[in-house]
């Protein structure tokens, strides 16, 4: 079996969101290995971007130090609540040795013409400076994270081509229907984002108009 929970946000120490998470985790691994089943239950950090360095510049100190100490910490957290995450297959994703493959794949992706660059509007946070995901703003509009009122800019941004996996990824849903709540397959379904399009015709009325102009019948619209 292969348990794996959300990796944690080094952010400097575990609030009540972790444990409850972590526990859950935790009980499932315990379960199976009771059950007699080889369990691989690892814990890793995601450690990788602009909030540790913004965290780190409020703080006067190097992101990296800090990043690693608040591992420190958060670790010992976790083993003072006597969680069994197997610390042998332990990662954080500003390590070399992880961020080397994501580099990598990325490579690959362009190689294959699926991540491309483009100009789109974005959701920019001013505060962390940063753009951020649909998901990511609440109902006021707002950051998440920090609070501050999103803008609306137009940026240079990489993309990867999705589109081209939509109908694979689609017929993948259709296998979830068991233990995936429809609103999660709704968002997912929402988020791989196909889209048919729809051609429109609209008559035209015509009996008003001077003798000397000249109108098709039907205006066809397209959407995408």
């Amino acid at each position: 079996r292969y348990v794996l929970c959300m990796f944690p946000y080094p952010s400097g120490s575990l609030h009540l969101g972790h444990v409850r998470v972590y526990a859950l985790g935790d009980t499932l691994a315990r379960a199976h290995r009771m059950r007699g089943e080889g369990v691989l239950f690892p814990m890793g950090w995601d450690a990788f971007g602009l909030p540790a360095e913004n965290a780190a510049n409020e703080r006067g100190v190097d992101p990296r130090e800090w990043t690693l100490s608040n591992i420190a910490h958060m670790r010992s957290q976790l083993d003072a609540l006597g969680l069994s995450f197997d610390w042998d297959r332990e990662l954080a994703t500003c390590e070399a040795e992880y961020f080397a493959w994501t580099q990598w794949l990325f490579l690959e992706l362009h190689k294959a013409g699926l991540a491309y660059q483009g100009e789109a509007m974005v959701n920019w946070d001013p505060v962390d400076k940063t753009v951020l995901a649909n998901e990511q703003v609440d109902s006021q509009g707002r950051s998440w994270r920090s609070g501050a009122l999103v803008e609306q800019r137009m940026l240079t941004q990489w993309f990867f081509r999705i589109t081209a996996f939509a109908d694979d990824l689609l017929a993948g849903l259709d296998g979830l229907e068991e233990g995936w709540p429809p609103t999660v397959r709704a968002l997912q379904q929402g988020w791989i984002g196909k889209s048919e399009g729809a051609r429109v015709a609209f008559q035209i009325d015509t009996t008003n108009l001077p003798a000397d102009v000249t109108l098709p019948e039907t205006l066809e619209v397209f959407t995408t």
